[in-house]
């Protein structure tokens, strides 16, 4: 009998079959955080920098692969003129602080989504961080910003059309797109964490979350820490991925 490879197959040495090789975060929460204490909900945005901060360890203390951070949607330029400025700058501000931290703690970072959507300053940090950390192998950090799933699948279909101009698309295939989709050299995510009570994946890697187990908690994200983060890995490890066989299957393989 054929059976699917999967998670432990895949697995790292020397890291534990119930730790998720990719794990995808919706960083939600932060503004009701800072309502529920009387503050302006930039502030909620500040403090959740922390918590990106303290999941970062975790997750290479854990042996994560890959965590990839939706820091902001192709929708989220809808918000009040204000807020998105001050994401910007912290954005920035970001860029220009921590990067060379993360580096010296061998992460590598990526952004992605479409980065010409940013100011000048920001794409030049985006490119500097990128280039600094290129070889680093701990953790592979990408951020999602100016990204929508949409978006990325249609840049996936456009980008196989101009480099197979001979072909049509009666010979499109899923195999096909998956090289021009985004983040397509790492494995796709294995786990979806949303914080903040809600249970939508708000158009983040789409294609790519088509066999990931969803992770949802009411836990607003400037409060998400390490003992947040095992819940959700604990609630991974109980899960039968099955990728579309029986549990039999599964077992028997």
């Amino acid at each position: 009998m054929h059976c699917l490879t999967n998670l432990k197959d895949q697995q790292t040495p020397g890291v534990a079959p119930y730790i998720p090789q990719h794990i995808g975060i919706i960083m939600d929460g932060n503004g009701r955080w800072a309502k529920k204490r009387f503050l302006p909900r930039y502030v909620g945005h500040q403090k959740g920098r922390t918590a990106v901060k303290k999941v970062i360890q975790a997750a290479i203390n854990r042996g994560v692969q890959a965590l990839t951070l939706f820091a902001f949607s192709t929708e989220n330029w809808r918000r009040p003129a204000d807020e998105v400025s001050k994401l910007m700058g912290m954005f920035l501000t970001a860029l220009q602080k921590e990067v060379d931290t993360l580096h010296k703690h061998n992460v590598r970072v990526r952004v992605i989504g479409d980065k010409h959507g940013f100011s000048p300053d920001i794409q030049t940090y985006i490119e500097r961080a990128e280039t600094l950390t290129q070889h680093n192998t701990a953790l592979h950090l990408n951020i999602a910003a100016n990204y929508g799933g949409r978006a990325d699948i249609v840049n996936a279909v456009q980008a196989w059309q101009q480099a197979n101009p001979d072909q049509t698309f009666a010979q499109l295939t899923p195999d096909a797109i998956q090289p021009f989709l985004s983040l397509s050299d790492l494995p796709e995510p294995d786990l979806l964490i949303r914080t903040g009570g809600e249970e939508r994946i708000s158009n983040f890697m789409i294609w790519q979350m088509a066999y990931a187990e969803f992770y949802f908690t009411s836990t607003l994200w400037p409060d998400f820490n390490e003992v947040e983060f095992d819940k959700a890995l604990e609630s991974f490890a109980k899960r039968q991925r099955r990728f579309g066989q029986t549990g039999e299957q599964v077992t028997q393989c």
